[in-house]
């Protein structure tokens, strides 16, 4: 750069490229060279968006009243469609005008950060954690602070770990059940404990339920949902932000629809900034999105069941490996592995001594993409997404069994 040129903004400057993506992209271009690389990387379906959907924003498309603006945070009937959900699955009824429409979950998590964080703020981040939460939360000037727990735990932290990292200067918590990447996910009561403990601490809780109906403890029940901070802790509902949206549930990731819904106040503000950032999200997008929550249901619960089908087949793969231990999740799409049995041995001619070593060696060798748990936290772990086809599913499990001698 010519030392005349100025500089980009020291807040970017400091922002990382999404890991996951990054992974995912470093795959596909060894694909393209013709290697037979099999990708655990990306975290979205391999499954089309329900016919049903697509069929109703093809008919979006040709109406002339979807071509202009529409109120910034969302289209009427569709926030209110969004009401409704979180009436049934987080148990708070909601008024539609507590509803903001966004570009995504990543928006959503993005503008409930700018909502009701100040720099110097804390933000209490249970790790391993999804890689935006702390890039989303640093550009506020707040801090990001992580709370570890392992595999002994099934990746769930508890309220003493919470009250260990709290201080005076903690304004928020993030609250994500199921998790990405662990896919664990927190039962009743201990959804309960920490929606008081928040609420007890004036605190505020950021709860990114995106997975929210991907979970597998009852596939007989069309409504099985993991429960809600709001569901479990009604006394939370007035320090809590809901985060949301159709991208995993219903195989609609490029469509990039999302949602926040809270109290009047963060509400508001994030209308604001949505009114200057990006006005209203595309109409026929939200469109598809209202005929997603609405409409037939049994193409994503058809989804859910082949999700379940590959989460028995994986976990029971990895755990085949010597060294290896993979709690069985029981939402989201993901499995994490923890590979720590791994390190430290020589294969391949290769010794790795951290996950992102491990990573690297299982691409080149296996030809297997995994995402390294330095991405979400702690080094040891890999994040291995089963949201890809099963003959694939299979094949790479079956390389990393004959690699690593299972």
């Amino acid at each position: 750069m010519s030392p005349l040129a100025p500089g980009i903004s020291h807040r970017l400057s400091h922002i990382a490229p999404s890991a996951t993506l990054k992974v995912d992209q470093k795959a596909k271009a060894l694909k393209a060279e013709g290697r037979p690389v099999i990708s655990f990387a990306a975290g979205e379906p391999d499954f089309p968006t329900p016919a049903h959907v697509v069929e109703a924003a093809a008919a979006a498309v040709r109406d002339p009243k979807n071509h202009r603006y529409t109120p910034a945070v969302g289209l009427p009937e569709l926030r209110q469609a969004i009401a409704e959900k979180t009436a049934r699955d987080s148990g708070w009824s909601v008024d539609a005008s507590q509803v903001v429409v966004t570009n995504g979950g990543k928006q959503a998590v993005y503008q409930a950060c700018q909502a009701v964080l100040d720099a110097g703020d804390e933000v209490l981040v249970p790790a391993p954690y999804w890689t935006t939460y702390p890039e989303a939360i640093e550009l506020t000037g707040a801090k990001a602070v992580s709370v570890f727990a392992g595999a002994d735990q099934d990746y769930k932290v508890t309220v003493e770990q919470l009250e260990a990292a709290r201080t005076e200067n903690t304004a928020a918590i993030l609250f994500v059940s199921p998790s990405n990447p662990t896919g664990a996910t927190y039962t009743f009561d201990e959804t309960r404990a920490i929606g008081l403990w928040a609420t007890e601490h004036k605190i505020w809780i950021i709860a990114d339920e995106i997975y929210q109906n991907l979970v597998y403890d009852d596939l007989s029940d069309p409504h099985s949902h993991a429960v809600s901070i709001t569901e479990a802790a009604p006394e939370a509902t007035g320090n809590t932000i809901l985060v949301n949206g159709v991208a995993k549930t219903y195989a609609m990731t490029g469509w990039r629809l999302g949602w926040m819904v809270g109290p009047e106040a963060p509400i508001k503000a994030a209308a604001n900034l949505q009114s200057h950032l990006s006005s209203n999200v595309a109409n026929v997008s939200q469109i598809a999105g209202l005929a997603a929550l609405t409409g037939d249901q049994s193409e994503a619960l058809a989804m859910r069941d082949r999700f379940n089908t590959r989460r028995l087949a994986i976990v029971e793969g990895l755990n085949a490996i010597p060294g290896v231990l993979c709690p069985e999740p029981t939402g989201a799409f993901y499995v994490y592995p923890d590979m720590r049995g791994l390190l430290g041995k020589t294969f391949g001619g290769v010794t790795p001594t951290t996950s992102l070593e491990l990573a690297d060696l299982i691409l080149e060798q296996c030809e297997v993409a995994a995402v390294p748990g330095e991405a979400f936290g702690p080094s040891g772990y890999l994040r291995f997404s089963y949201a890809l086809g099963d003959d694939d599913l299979a094949e790479g499990v079956r390389r990393l069994q004959a690699f690593f001698g299972a």
